[in-house]
């Protein structure tokens, strides 16, 4: 198990998730984000910023089939199952060419669904063969490790903070399980972008839905790690797997200029 990074309350690691998993403490996690490979580096074409671009990540996201795909994420969602505490929760995302297969190996294990969020992008990438309807949101699915445990949900924040830049988000209503959240702005690829970047602020609104300030949070397939940078600003433990060193990578320069802003603010 290799340590690629730690910081105050950041870890990184270089390696195999499900083998790193197999070595950490059980039952040691809070909450888990993962956006694991959505397996459709098939040949194909995309719309990116105008242009049109491959849809080919890496091999990490080639499909080797059903069968190989599903037996995948069971694996990954067994072992991020031993590390995640009784009343801890995890989160997934994917399109449908993944979720789905998420979820039965989800139930599969044993875990309970509490909600599958729709994550709308108002920002999309259009169509381009014109085939299809455009797709133009994810889904999350959010589930609990112990159907008896009782775990966090911060029913207030989510209610009655202020949610500016969601047009679905009433404000002091409850909030509901669509939500309508850009994809990543130009400040957060400064150093570089990750193929299936998320936006921070749809990890914030995770971060404070389901954890508690001191948390440990996981990301297994952390990229460049927004999972854990939103977990630094709200002051929770981070701990991120990848395979990809370049990656990691661009995860560390992320994180240094956090702690950097940080540093300053402290003399001022």
């Amino acid at each position: 198990m290799l340590k690629y990074y730690e910081k105050d309350n950041i870890q990184l690691f270089l390696g195999d998730c499900v083998k790193i998993l197999e070595k950490a403490t059980p039952e040691s996690v809070d909450m888990i984000f993962a956006d694991p490979p959505y397996m459709l580096s098939n040949g194909g074409i995309t719309c990116q910023a105008g242009k049109v671009v491959s849809v080919n990540k890496g091999e990490w996201d080639k499909s080797k089939g059903f069968d190989e795909d599903l037996e995948f994420h069971t694996r990954w969602i067994n072992a991020c199952r031993r590390v995640l505490k009784p009343s801890g929760t995890i989160w997934i995302s994917g399109t449908y060419h993944s979720i789905y297969a998420c979820g039965y190996a989800l139930q599969k294990s044993d875990f309970k669904i509490l909600n599958d969020i729709c994550w709308f992008k108002p920002n999309a990438s259009p169509n381009m063969s014109c085939r299809y309807f455009t797709a133009s949101h994810e889904t999350l699915l959010w589930a609990k490790k112990d159907k008896n445990a009782k775990h966090t949900f911060n029913y207030e924040i989510m209610k009655d903070s202020s949610w500016c830049e969601d047009f679905i988000k009433k404000p002091n209503k409850q909030m509901r399980s669509v939500w309508a959240i850009g994809t990543p702005k130009p400040s957060e690829k400064e150093f570089g972008k990750h193929p299936t970047q998320k936006p921070l602020e749809l990890l914030r609104r995770i971060i404070l839905a389901s954890t508690n300030k001191g948390d440990l949070i996981l990301d297994p397939f952390t990229g460049s790690s927004t999972t854990g940078i939103m977990a630094l600003e709200l002051e929770r433990k981070f701990i991120g797997i990848d395979l990809e060193k370049e990656y990691l990578d661009l995860s560390v320069k992320r994180f240094e200029q956090v702690f950097s802003k940080k540093d300053k603010a402290k003399w001022q």
